[in-house]
């Protein structure tokens, strides 16, 4: 059975790769990536994040960061070895990588605001409501919804192979004749 595959979604994992590349390479460079480090000129964007990210987290030494952004690795390396079996080798079991993938994303991020909610908004509860709709929930909210959508369609994919699977591996029922079922029943 050939793989099924969705413009939408190999387009998700092709264009998020590059974004969460320059985010975990942010992370994995510290304090050299931080404002007045000699790589921050790559990162002169995440300034806005510091209260997350930035120097009074590091030196705290706050590992959530660093292990969220190991996590990022994994994913984007799934994400990428989908779009290789599913476009490339055309194997069909590509959907459970995707569908891995997407569940990964999804679950990751919503640990991180679980995190955000349960250490009482620790890293953003200083910002205004328009910084913070702007600034974090939107951003953020992309990579719950989005992941949300694939690991529901992958999964829709994946239990129809299952479907398609069972009937194709069932033993063949055989017809019984009126007379078989009368002498079946006679036991």
């Amino acid at each position: 059975m050939a793989v099924k595959t969705h413009t939408w979604i190999s387009l998700w994992f092709l264009l998020s790769a590059p974004v969460i590349i320059w985010d975990v390479t942010y992370c994995f460079m510290r304090p050299r990536s931080f404002a007045g480090g000699d790589l921050h000129w790559i990162w002169k964007p995440y300034e806005l994040y510091e209260k997350l990210y930035g120097p009074p987290h590091y030196e705290q030494g706050g590992g959530f960061t660093n292990a969220q952004s190991a996590f990022n690795v994994i994913e984007t390396a799934l994400n990428i070895y989908y779009l290789y079996l599913a476009h490339v080798q055309a194997w069909s079991p590509a959907t459970l990588v995707g569908f891995s993938a997407a569940l990964m994303t999804l679950s990751k991020t919503v640990l991180y605001w679980a995190q955000e909610y349960f250490c009482d908004y620790c890293a953003t509860g200083q910002n205004d409501p328009w910084t913070l709709l702007t600034l974090w929930v939107i951003p953020n909210g992309i990579w719950i919804v989005i992941p949300a959508f694939i690991v529901y369609r992958l999964g829709e994919d994946l239990i129809e192979s299952l479907n398609i699977a069972a009937k194709v591996s069932a033993p063949a029922k055989k017809k019984t004749t009126p007379n078989e079922k009368a002498k079946g029943s006679k036991l």
